[in-house]
């Protein structure tokens, strides 16, 4: 590989790697999807109504009996909702004026799943979904190859994901944990200036609104591991916006791609169209599926992660400092975005990463495992009323935010509303806060 292909995809882990350091000064950046045991991924918006009532129960599939992650479980006709947890578990908090409505639940290549709150219980329900899958139609790809698709779906991205901006509001949260326990809890309400899809030179902006994290987790030992860029990661992950970081030009010819049949996504036809990196080649490239809405050509998802011929080269990308004779192996991570399709234009509505990290010290008995998650839900947006923040204002990729957010807390604002809501050790840990989100 020439020096220039080497410098241009240097810069490119730039945007999807792991920072990771360690003693006394550390930070940490991930983006990745897999193993959180988190009970759901709670979408906050402000009800009129303060009276709330809680549902809880399991999402499945209804011919394996197996449980669906990541489903949408959502209180139909509005923005309120949540996401199972790799568990397939639930807890949707809903207005006590609306509980005479239904919910709506969803899940890629699962029919949609519409119930009558009234028959459901207040906790335990098993909720089951049909699976859907559909033939490759020959007449649609039969002179289209998955190379072509996904060129196809990369020039119509101004037209499908918009040519104006737009304004969210976005639910992060972040965790690390060393083996089994928590050290590191933290979670925020934030802003968003979306830039739009046609001008990448107007990016994305992240303001911090209300934050905060948990004392009442596990210490650290002999290390010191944080996340570094937070939030900003997450919007990085942004396929469709940034295109050319997992796919440009420059090595698009190292991976290989095949069409993995249809599957169903929010009640549309999609492409599955799977890719991994070519065995031969040595670098840290990616393998996982893309979702291309068949209409209007679209990306509606993409789940990936670091591909097992790349996997042993991620070190030397994704980390950015560690302490003399310790050996830092990376076993896995992992990445998930979604997107949702309203009036005529996809939104980014969701992403996830996960990372493990396997720590030794040369000749001592010491290793550690860290697993680090950063979880985001767009809540709500806002197609008029567009504010730029000053940059000055805004979260930046070298942001540590553990060790930021603290300046963001009110604890007046964290009320009985829709939260993530982690493992039994964690929420015991974090008991004590609730939170709430006005509108502003």
């Amino acid at each position: 590989m020439n020096n220039y292909k080497i410098k241009y995809m240097n810069r490119i882990y730039k945007f999807f790697h792991i920072i990771f350091s360690i003693v006394l000064v550390s930070g940490f950046n991930l983006p990745a999807t897999g193993n959180d045991t988190n009970i759901g991924l709670q979408q906050y918006i402000q009800p009129e109504d303060t009276s709330i009532s809680e549902l809880t129960g399991i999402v499945k599939d209804a011919d394996t009996k197996d449980p669906i992650a990541f489903a949408h479980v959502v209180l139909t006709g509005t923005n309120i909702g949540t996401v199972s947890n790799t568990d397939g578990r639930f807890l949707l908090k809903i207005p006590t004026s609306r509980m005479d409505g239904q919910i709506t639940v969803t899940s890629l290549g699962y029919k949609n799943l519409t119930l009558t709150i009234t028959e459901l219980q207040r906790i335990g329900n098993e909720i089951q979904l049909e699976m859907i899958r559909y033939p490759i139609k020959e007449v649609i790809i039969r002179n289209v190859t998955p190379y072509d698709l996904i060129r196809m779906a990369k020039e119509k991205i101004p037209e499908n994901y918009g040519e104006t901006p737009v304004m969210f509001t976005a639910f992060y949260r972040e965790t690390i944990k060393q083996n089994r326990n928590y050290v590191a809890v933290s979670e925020a309400v934030f802003d968003v200036y979306k830039g739009p899809y046609s001008k990448f030179s107007d990016a994305d902006r992240i303001k911090i609104f209300k934050g905060r994290k948990s004392q009442d987790v596990s210490r650290m030992d002999t290390v010191m591991f944080k996340l570094q860029g937070g939030p900003y990661n997450l919007f990085v992950l942004d396929i469709a916006k940034h295109f050319d970081k997992l796919f440009g030009p420059d090595y698009f010819d190292y991976y290989t791609f095949w069409f993995e049949g249809e599957v169903n996504v929010q009640d549309r036809e999609s492409y599955v169209v799977a890719f991994n990196q070519k065995p031969d080649v040595r670098l840290p490239l990616y393998t996982g599926k893309i979702y291309i809405d068949i209409e209007t050509i679209a990306i509606s998802g993409i789940d990936f992660s670091i591909s097992e011929y790349g996997i042993e080269y991620a070190p030397a990308t994704m980390i950015i400092k560690k302490p003399i004779g310790m050996k830092v192996e990376i076993p896995e991570a992992n990445y998930i975005v979604k997107y949702r399709y309203i009036n005529n234009r996809w939104f980014l509505t969701y992403a996830r990463s996960e990372a493990l990290f396997r720590c030794k010290w040369n000749r001592k008995l010491f290793r550690s495992l860290y697993t680090t998650v950063s979880e985001m839900a767009i809540t709500d947006m806002d197609l008029s009323g567009i504010v730029k923040f000053p940059y000055r204002e805004t979260t930046r990729s070298g942001d540590i935010f553990s060790e930021i957010v603290s300046d963001f807390e009110d604890p007046e604002f964290w009320g009985d509303y829709n939260i993530i809501r982690p493992e039994i050790s964690i929420e015991e840990a974090t008991r004590r806060l609730s939170r709430r989100l006005q509108r502003r």
